[in-house]
C-alpha cells in the first residue's frame, strides 16, 4: 500500500465500530463478530514479516481500533519493540473516530505508542479534508519526531484495487467517486454488489 500515510506501507482493519458514521466507506468492519478474530501473535508476525520485506510504516484502521484497546496497545507496544530491536524508522499511524480531547483523556497510554493518529468522526456533511481525511474536522496529529519527520510534505493518494471479483479502494475517494465508477462500471454491464459504502 502506498496510501494512507508515506511510503510502502502496511495497512490492518480492526473489527468492530459502535460509532457507524454516515457515509462510512468501511461499514463491513462495524460488525464486532468473532468468526474472522486472529490472535495478536499471528497479527504480530505477519506485521513484523512483511515490514522485513521493505515496509516503511502500517496504517491501522477500521472498524474502531480503540474499541480494542488491550489488542491495540498490544500491537502497537510489539511493533515499537520489534522497530527498536532492528533499528529501522518504521512508523504507526492509526484512524480513529473518537475525539482528541476523549483519545487524549482515556487512551493516552495507547497515544504515547504513536508517531500519527487521525481523529474525529466521519461527518459526510462536512467536505472532505486532505487525501487522507474523509471531512474537514479530521486532522493529521503528529505525535512524534518520527511523525514529524516522515509525514511532513508527504504527497497523498487513492487507488483502487481489483482481486479476485472484488473492488477495493484505499484512500479517500471525493465525494461522489464511488457512486460515479458504480454508474460507469454499470454502463459497461458491470454491477457492483456488497458495497461496503451503500446503505
Amino acid at each position: 500500500m502506498t496510501v494512507l500515510g508515506p511510503g510502502q506501507r502496511i495497512g490492518l482493519w480492526m473489527q468492530g465500530c459502535s460509532i457507524g458514521c454516515a457515509g462510512c466507506m468501511s461499514r463491513d468492519t462495524w460488525d464486532r463478530g468473532g468468526q474472522s478474530a486472529v490472535s495478536l501473535n499471528e497479527v504480530m508476525n505477519w506485521c513484523v514479516r512483511h515490514a522485513e520485506n521493505g515496509a516503511d510504516g502500517i496504517t491501522i484502521s477500521g472498524g474502531e481500533p480503540f474499541e480494542q484497546p488491550a489488542a491495540l496497545k498490544a500491537l502497537i507496544d510489539g511493533l515499537d519493540d520489534w522497530r527498536q530491536s532492528a533499528r529501522r524508522q518504521f512508523d504507526i499511524l492509526c484512524y480513529s473516530g473518537m475525539t482528541l480531547m476523549r483519545l487524549r483523556r482515556d487512551f493516552a497510554h495507547i497515544l504515547a505508542g504513536l508517531d500519527a493518529l487521525i481523529p474525529e468522526p466521519f461527518q459526510q456533511r462536512r467536505p472532505r479534508g486532505s487525501s487522507w481525511m474523509g471531512s474537514s474536522n479530521q486532522h493529521l496529529i503528529l505525535l512524534s519526531e518520527l511523525g514529524r519527520n516522515r509525514f511532513a510534505n508527504v504527497p497523498t493518494g487513492q487507488q483502487i484495487q481489483v482481486s479476485e471479483g472484488k473492488l477495493f479502494t484505499i484512500g479517500i475517494p471525493d465525494r461522489g467517486d464511488m457512486d460515479r465508477l458504480a454508474e460507469g462500471l454499470l454502463g459497461k454491464g458491470i454491477k457492483l454488489e456488497g458495497s461496503s459504502w451503500l446503505g
